[in-house]
């Protein structure tokens, strides 16, 4: 495997699966848990943040189980309760007692779970474009999940995560339809979200009794014209979580952290500052 791509990290034991994870900087801890498009990694899902947050925060970014360069283990089943234990594992691996914890999409699903399970491993909690309550699926997330590997679905389905469809250029959409078609990206993708595909967004949602007891200082981030994941989850959440913030912004999709990048990474940096 060639270590010259920037999407490979450093490599750790977590929980017995070997994971491809980036670390950057020093302070206290974030860890930051990706989406679930077709061929994701943490770098790219997370590239524009990294090295901001690295300048006051430790950042911590892992390619969860069943995506980007972390091991497959055979005959793993995907469900939230292997990656809770996942995110657990890599923070005992690196010694890390609490952490601030930010989920983008899928990834605010399994960052909401952990905290509600593990609420002694998290101090603030940041949940954007984030999936975790019982909403109806939506067309676009349909497809998203559904992803049948070619240039042409890539395309169509970057054109559905960006606001701004001027960046979703041809050279993205190669990149990214190459990055789905690596040896094992696209069998594991498969088998996390066959179809009919509303119980997988029920069985990553936590329960209303759950959620309305989470203690944690919350900032909940949301894209007005977010296509994937509709802005009524991030409401429900709002509401759930006693000790919740809400922005929203416009002229936006599924993509708040690379649309609004400088402002994203200016709003979680003080928000996560002491």
């Amino acid at each position: 495997m060639s270590t010259s791509s920037p999407e490979i990290g450093q490599r750790i034991v977590a929980g017995g699966i070997e994971t491809n994870y980036h670390d950057v900087g020093d302070g206290h801890p974030v860890l930051l848990i990706h989406g679930s498009g077709p061929g994701v990694t943490a770098w790219a899902n997370w590239r524009l943040v990294l090295p901001e947050l690295g300048k006051t925060c430790r950042a911590i970014a892992p390619d969860m189980v069943g995506f980007g360069y972390t091991e497959r283990p055979a005959g793993i089943e995907y469900g939230v309760d292997g990656w809770v234990e996942h995110a657990i594992g890599l923070l005992d691996a690196l010694g890390i007692a609490q952490t601030d914890l930010i989920g983008n999409s899928f990834g605010g699903a399994i960052a909401l779970a952990l905290a509600i399970r593990h609420p002694q491993r998290v101090r603030k909690l940041v949940l954007m474009g984030s999936v975790g309550v019982p909403f109806e699926i939506t067309p676009e997330l349909d497809a998203v999940w559904g992803y049948e590997p070619s240039l042409a679905a890539m395309r169509g389905l970057l054109d559905i995560f960006a606001y701004d469809r001027s960046l979703v250029t041809d050279e993205l959409a190669e990149l990214r339809y190459q990055a789905s078609i690596r040896p094992g990206f696209q069998e594991s993708f498969s088998a996390m979200f066959p179809a009919p595909r509303q119980r997988w967004v029920d069985a990553m949602a936590s329960s209303e009794a759950d959620i309305r007891a989470v203690v944690h200082q919350t900032l909940i981030i949301h894209g007005r014209d977010d296509r994937v994941i509709p802005l009524s989850n991030s409401l429900t959440l709002n509401r759930w979580i006693d000790n919740s913030q809400l922005h929203v912004f416009g002229r936006c999709g599924h993509w708040v952290q690379i649309e609004h990048n400088a402002d994203f990474n200016r709003l979680v940096a003080n928000f996560l500052a002491d």
